[in-house]
């Protein structure tokens, strides 16, 4: 059975904002299919791409109102069908995005569903009656801030929507729940799709009882990725997710997929120590093929960080195969939070050498390969739910999810209409047009590098193992036939490292540049280093 996702790039489009093929202000499908030659020269092997179902874009495609179709504002079903022949015609693979914990309270299944407690469809959705006060059923929080209980009129009880009030949550303790929602995957995989972004993976499943999160000390902070000023953030999320029998619905998705060969799962998990969840989903060959975490999409770039995620995924730890990502639609751009952009050009790549360094399969959001710094949308333009509440402490997901620059024209090319975000005027300066014909840009820098990283073993599907922490970001990659040192300068000074004693060989070709004396190592602000090493018998000082 073809692994062709294990080791693979796969680049994340978010198609409000990637090309707008009508000029309406809106991405859509025709503007991927025009763009896919551009994808296909950064050397990635998939595309993801973010949902485009029909949905009333309360939360921008994440409430879907019909699983099975194509939301007018991005083309049609036919227009997907041709992205697709299209995509596969160059080599690359498509993933696309599943939400399936939740719906838009305007789908078919939730309007039957709100209409009475004995309707075909009445046990869908989690409802539940009301305190005798007439208060929630629980003290569950909504991640976008309030209760996660809204009452129906309609009903006469409240519906749980960890997210937006109009989010309903599926009640996937229904077994004709799990099969509508595996009937809307084989949808997908019989038309050609090659797998699937799994959102919130961990969250199809509630505890039935609806006992109460044990509220955190004020010391304490839960670790699920949240803003530490929203209130989620106050209660150990226990109950509202991550619970047990979310495993045997992932076992029936498992065998789904297994019926269609060579297609992938590719979970977000976002929970109380996700990094073990991850462990858990991935672990074995009939649970998730990989998933990720915010782990690496926190704000947190110091070394002792990073190699704390990486060591819970290398060597004796590792089980599953993980999933690496340093950006996507939900999180400031990683020039901008971590490069600070003091240099955006230098830290886009040595942040692509870190992404692409590590063991397993990685995902690479639209624009980090042109080095976009976050941009500033005015609190006027907000359009994320989840922004405005929160203004100014957290300004919310507009920032990484503003028009792709393809020119320096105005709105950079990405539309002649009015977009459905503005464009950052610093982002035109760095737009496809302006980078592609220039040898030293960083979307030329990035595209040299990753056809390098393509034709190493090691850093395909090689294993992980971490040196001495003194090092910093240093680690041990090895496939059969290779074995290679790396190691990671993410700061804005020159380091130097006393390596273990090793026969090393400097290998060339991925656009860094070191210097290495004997076993002493300088590696410059911003810059990596890559060794093959030459003998089997190595000191690696653990």
């Amino acid at each position: 059975m073809s692994q062709w996702w294990k080791g693979a790039l796969i680049y994340q489009i978010y198609p409000r904002s990637f090309f707008d093929s009508n000029n309406d202000g809106i991405g859509d499908l025709p503007g991927i299919t025009q763009k896919l030659e551009y994808v296909a020269s950064l050397g990635v092997d998939a595309i993801w791409i973010s949902p485009f179902f029909t949905s009333p874009m309360k939360d921008f495609g994440y409430d879907i109102a019909d699983y099975c179709s194509v939301d007018p504002i991005f083309g049609t079903l036919e227009d997907f069908k041709v992205l697709l022949d299209h995509a596969h015609k160059l080599g690359l693979k498509i993933i696309i995005d599943q939400v399936i914990s939740h719906s838009s309270d305007q789908h078919a299944w939730f309007q039957e569903s709100r209409q009475s407690k004995t309707n075909s469809k009445a046990d869908w959705y989690v409802w539940a009656d009301p305190k005798p006060d007439g208060s929630p059923p629980n003290n569950w929080l909504s991640f976008f801030g309030g209760s996660a209980w809204t009452f129906d009129e309609a009903r006469g009880q409240y519906y749980l929507h960890n997210f937006l009030t109009s989010q309903p949550d599926l009640n996937f303790h229904n077994p004709a729940v799990q099969d509508a929602q595996l009937g809307t995957l084989q949808f997908w995989l019989d038309l050609g799709v090659d797998g699937f972004r799994l959102d919130v993976a961990n969250f199809y499943f509630h505890d039935a009882a609806l006992r109460d999160n044990p509220e955190l000390p004020e010391s304490e902070l839960s670790t699920v990725g949240v803003d530490p000023k929203n209130p989620y953030a106050r209660q150990q999320h226990i109950y509202d997710m991550t619970r047990p029998e979310n495993l045997d619905f992932l076992k029936r998705m498992r065998e789904l997929m297994d019926s269609y060969p060579g297609t992938m799962t590719m979970g977000e998990v976002n929970g109380e120590y996700a990094l073990d969840i991850i462990r858990d989903y991935t672990n074995g060959d009939d649970r998730l093929h990989m998933a990720y975490t915010f782990d690496l999409l926190s704000d947190d770039a110091s070394p002792s960080h990073i190699r704390k995620v990486i060591d819970a995924f290398s060597g004796d730890n590792q089980a599953g195969w993980p999933c690496w990502a340093l950006g996507n639609h939900d999180v400031i751009r990683v020039a901008t939070r971590w490069g600070k952009d003091t240099d955006n050009a230098a830290y886009a790549l040595v942040a692509m050498a870190l992404l692409s360094s590590l063991n397993g399969t990685q995902c690479l959001y639209q624009g980090d390969e042109l080095g976009l710094p976050e941009a500033n949308v005015p609190f006027d333009d907000i359009v994320d739910p989840y922004g405005k509440p929160f203004w100014p402490d957290y300004k919310g997901r507009d920032g990484c999810r503003t028009p792709m620059p393809w020119t320096d024209a105005e709105h950079g090319g990405f539309t002649t209409a009015s977009p459905w975000l503005p464009t950052d005027e610093r982002h035109l300066a760095l737009a496809v047009e302006q980078q592609d014909t220039r040898i030293d840009s960083t979307l030329n820098a990035i595209r040299r590098f990753v056809l390098w990283r393509q034709a190493q073993p090691a850093l395909v599907k090689g294993s992980l193992t971490l040196l001495d922490d003194s090092l910093g970001l240093a680690w041990l990659r090895e496939a059969p036939g290779q074995k290679m040192l790396v190691c990671i300068n993410l700061n804005h000074t020159s380091t130097t490292l006393t390596l273990p004693d090793m026969a090393l060989k400097v290998l060339q070709g991925h656009g860094f540049h070191s210097s290495l004396q004997n076993n002493t190592l300088t590696l410059p602000a911003y810059q990596a280093f890559f060794a093959e090493i030459k003998t089997t018998d190595v000191n690696e000082e653990n």
